[in-house]
C-alpha cells in the first residue's frame, strides 16, 4: 500500500503551516519531537494549539526558542545545516527529505546571489525555528509513514516584504525560483502566503501537482498561518490516505489540463525555440513544435503548449507575442501521469538532480550539462555515472 499526503495550498504554504497540518491530521507531537531531538541544536520546543481561521478549526504550530538567542537572528550556512542533518542519525527517508529541502533552498539562493550552494548564508531559513519547521515536517511525514507527497496549485500573495536583503517583492525571488515548473496562481492578498521554506518543502518532495490523487481518505488536517484574513481561511489542508489503483483513459478522471496551439509559417527555428522556452517559463507543463503544411502548400509549424487552466491565459499571451500568430486555439485534455520523485546525487562534489519512476532513473539535463562543463567529461559519461551513483545508493 502506498500512503500519500495531498496538500491543498489554497492559502499558500509555509513551514509552520505544513508541520501544523500534519500534526492536525494525526502525527503525534511527542513522536515528532523525539525524532527532531536528534538534531544537534538545543534551546527549542514545540507547541501545537487549536485555533480558528475564518471559523475553520486548525492547529497553530509554534517553535519556541529559549534563552537570549532569538530564533530569527541565528543564521547558518547551508553546509553547516546539511552537516547537522547528516550527524543526526535520522531514519534514512527522513534524512533524505530534509537534505533535499535544504539543498533545494541552497541551489536557488546560490543562483540568486552568485555563490556556491554550500556557501549560501541562510538568513530567515537558517534560524532555529525555520530549521525545526523543515526537520519537523520530515519527522511528521515519517511518523505518518507517508510514501508520496502531492500538492495542489499554490496560491501566492503580493506586495513586498522586508528581509535581510532589503525590501523584496512577493512572491520572494527564492520562492518563485523554487516553484519553477509548479502550478501557481496570484491572489489579491498583500501578504506572503507562500514562504521560501514552504516552497522548498514542495520543490524537494512533491511527487506530482494538481487535483487530489485517487486515494482512500484516512485523515484530514489544517495548519494555521500567523494571521487571519477577511474572507480567506489562512490554512493549509493536508489530506492523508492510501493510494488507489492507477486509472487510465476511459476509467476515471485524469488531471484536467488545457492544450493550446498556434500555426506559424513565418518564424525561424530560433524564434520557435525561444517561444517554447518562454511558454515553459510562464508555467506550461510541456511545449513542443510539429511540422505541418498549411493552405496553398505553405510549410509551417504548429507550436503547442500543455498547461493548467489557471495558466492558459498567460501561456496564450506568450504564444501570440513570441510567434506573431494572430490567434491561438485550445481544448481541454486530461493527463494520467506516472508517479515520480526528484532526488539528488553527489558526483565528485557536484550535485546532480535525478527523476525517479518505477523501473527508471533519468538525470536532469541541465545539471548534467553543468557538471560536464565543469569537469570536461562528455555529457553522456556524466549521465551514465550519475545514474550509476543513484543505483548504487539504493538498498538491496
Amino acid at each position: 500500500m502506498t500512503r500519500v499526503v495531498w496538500f491543498h495550498c489554497f492559502s499558500g504554504i509555509a513551514g509552520d503551516m505544513t508541520l501544523g497540518a500534519l500534526i492536525d491530521a494525526g502525527a503525534d507531537l511527542k513522536e515528532v519531537q523525539s525524532l527532531v531531538n536528534e538534531l544537534p541544536v538545543d534551546g527549542w520546543s514545540l507547541t501545537a494549539e487549536a485555533t480558528l481561521r475564518c471559523g475553520v478549526a486548525g492547529t497553530d504550530l509554534q517553535v519556541h526558542v529559549e534563552g537570549p538567542q532569538d530564533g530569527h537572528l541565528a543564521h547558518r550556512h547551508a553546509g553547516e545545516i546539511l552537516a547537522m542533518v547528516e550527524a543526526s542519525g535520522f531514519p534514512e527517508r527522513m534524512e533524505r527529505r530534509a537534505r533535499a529541502t535544504f539543498e533545494a533552498l541552497a541551489e536557488v539562493e546560490g543562483r540568486l546571489h552568485g555563490v556556491p550552494p554550500a556557501e549560501v548564508h541562510f538568513h530567515e531559513v537558517g534560524a532555529i525555528d525555520s530549521i525545526i519547521d523543515v526537520v519537523g515536517t520530515c519527522a511528521a511525514l515519517e511518523v505518518l509513514d507517508i510514501d508520496e507527497v502531492w500538492s495542489s496549485a499554490v496560491a501566492l500573495g503580493g506586495g513586498t516584504i522586508d528581509s535581510a536583503h532589503g525590501t523584496l517583492p512577493i512572491p520572494a525571488p527564492a520562492t518563485i525560483g523554487l516553484l519553477g515548473g509548479a502550478p501557481v496562481y496570484g491572489t489579491n492578498e498583500t501578504f506572503e502566503l507562500t514562504t521560501p521554506t514552504g516552497a522548498a518543502l514542495l520543490a524537494a518532495m512533491a511527487t506530482g501537482w494538481g487535483p487530489m490523487p485517487d486515494m482512500v481518505v484516512e485523515a484530514t488536517g489544517y495548519g494555521a498561518g500567523d494571521r487571519d484574513f477577511d474572507g480567506r481561511p489562512n490554512l493549509l489542508q493536508a489530506v492523508i490516505g492510501t493510494k488507489a489503483d492507477l486509472v487510465g483513459p476511459g476509467v476515471g478522471a485524469g488531471q484536467p489540463l488545457v492544450q493550446l496551439e498556434a500555426n506559424v509559417d513565418d518564424a525561424t527555428g530560433e524564434t520557435l525555440a525561444h517561444a517554447l522556452a518562454r511558454c515553459l517559463e510562464v508555467g506550461a507543463r510541456d511545449a513542443w513544435v510539429t511540422p505541418t503544411v498549411m493552405k496553398k502548400g505553405r510549410p509551417a509549424h504548429v507550436i503547442s503548449a500543455l498547461c493548467d487552466p489557471s495558466q492558459s491565459a498567460e501561456v496564450a499571451r506568450v504564444l501570440t507575442t513570441e510567434t506573431g500568430s494572430l490567434g491561438v486555439r485550445g481544448h481541454a485534455v486530461e493527463r494520467w501521469s506516472v508517479a515520480r520523485s526528484f532526488e539528488t546525487v553527489d558526483l565528485d562534489g557536484h550535485q546532480v538532480g535525478v527523476k525517479v519512476s518505477t523501473g527508471r532513473v533519468k538525470v536532469e539535463h541541465d545539471d548534467a550539462a553543468r557538471v560536464a562543463a565543469a569537469t570536461g567529461l562528455p555529457l553522456r559519461e556524466v549521465v551514465a555515472r550519475a545514474e550509476a551513483v543513484w543505483r548504487d545508493s539504493q538498498p538491496e
